[in-house]
């Protein structure tokens, strides 16, 4: 059947501006869930007590898991949660003392996020929700009405790797509007880390931010390379294009970054306004950085004047049959000859690398080489590391 309709052109084109609109609309929105219910989740209680709620109507168990409940170094413990007649499932926390919480579902062993909370993290190739409850340390790690510094993923060409990497810098604020110059804190990651780990998980800038407008620390750059020396990014972000990322690479603790540490500091400042001497230098890492850390400031004994090992990654035997990790001892009663201003350690009671931590600690003892140690609970988590990098950088440039 053929249907003409007779149209003047004044109408058509209506008709047609109309159409595409109409068209761009559904298009744009095309993930909107127009039926979807109002569902509030995670809901900071006054208390400091948290709800969650997640619709499962066709689910036969349902629980939480988030690092509030650590059972072991990195293992979540597990709530079941209460189903209600609409079909939502519950559960309220007791009261959480003030800090970031990360969190996901289990639904009949199926691990999911939170729809109704947009705000996710990647930790290795794991997703996790994440929330803040408020108070002294959240405040430290939320975006508050303070001046704010300035954060680019930037590449640079290392000589020594024969490769062009990315990297991530932090300047401070109103660094773009003055002549000054500033000091320059290198920031390092974990094994399973990359450049933006820090500031996704350890919310660097957040904390710098905050501790700058508080008047408790200096206005310093902060820069956070990739300590993973065949890797050009972190993953999706380099010509390797998209790989499940893993745990432990096989260039961690081989050297390669610690003799290549050079190329980084040669850039920044080379492309930063920086007070380029060894006062004005402080280098730190957590983990697998802060072994790093140990060793390029061991290494470089003239180049930094703070040292920040976070749960470092003592691996000394291990590493022994690479040269820059020889000969330790002399290389740091030499660091301590140049009179470094601060050299901090910190490690969790409960995290396994607390015993050969304590080890270091007794052999720098016994070197008469001075530093300052901090203890406190919990393993080898990202709470921990937040709470010594908001320690530590009060300490720096003075």
């Amino acid at each position: 059947m053929l249907i003409i309709i007779s149209l003047d052109m004044n109408r058509l084109f209506l008709l047609l501006i109309c159409v595409f609109e109409g068209s761009s609309t559904v298009f744009s929105q095309q993930n909107i869930d127009w039926n979807k219910s109002s569902i509030i989740s995670p809901q900071i209680n006054i208390d400091n007590t948290v709800t969650f709620r997640l619709k499962a109507p066709y689910a036969h168990n349902v629980e939480i898991q988030g690092d509030w409940m650590l059972t072991g170094e990195r293992s979540f413990g597990k709530r079941k949660m209460s189903q209600q007649c609409n079909g939502i499932w519950t559960y309220t926390t007791p009261q959480l003392s003030s800090d970031l919480y990360s969190y996901s579902f289990v639904v009949d062993s199926v691990r999911v996020n939170d729809p109704n909370n947009v705000y996710i993290v990647r930790d290795i190739a794991t997703l996790a929700n994440i929330f803040l409850v408020p108070g002294k340390m959240g405040r430290l790690f939320k975006v508050s009405d303070v001046p704010h510094g300035s954060v680019i993923k930037r590449w640079y060409n290392s000589p020594l790797l024969n490769m062009t990497r990315r990297i991530t810098i932090y300047t401070p604020p109103g660094y773009e509007d003055t002549s000054d110059k500033y000091p320059v804190l290198y920031l390092l990651h974990g094994i399973g880390g990359d450049e933006e780990s820090w500031m996704s998980l350890g919310r660097a800038s957040q904390i710098l931010d905050n501790l700058i407008a508080e008047g408790r620390a200096q206005p310093m750059i902060m820069v956070m390379p990739n300590g993973h020396v065949s890797k050009g990014a972190a993953p999706g972000e380099s010509d390797a294009g998209f790989y499940k990322p893993v745990l432990s690479d096989s260039d961690a603790f081989n050297g390669k970054m610690e003799e290549s540490f050079k190329d980084i500091i040669r850039f920044v400042e080379s492309n930063y306004r920086v007070i380029a001497d060894k006062g004005h230098r402080a280098i730190a890492g957590l983990s697998m950085g802060g072994f790093q850390a140990l060793c390029i400031s061991a290494n470089y004994s003239d180049t930094f004047d703070y040292i920040g090992l976070f749960s470092p990654a003592m691996l000394l035997e291990k590493t022994c049959k690479f040269p820059i990790y020889r000969d330790l001892d002399s290389k740091l009663q030499m660091q301590a000859k140049q009179c470094v201003k601060v050299y901090w350690i910190g490690i969790g009671k409960s995290d396994p690398l607390y015993k050969t931590v304590l080890e270091y600690r007794n052999h720098l003892d016994k070197l008469n080489i001075n530093f300052v140690y901090r203890e406190t609970n919990g393993g080898h988590t990202w709470t921990n590391w937040r709470n010594y990098l908001a320690e530590f950088v009060p300490l720096l440039f003075k």
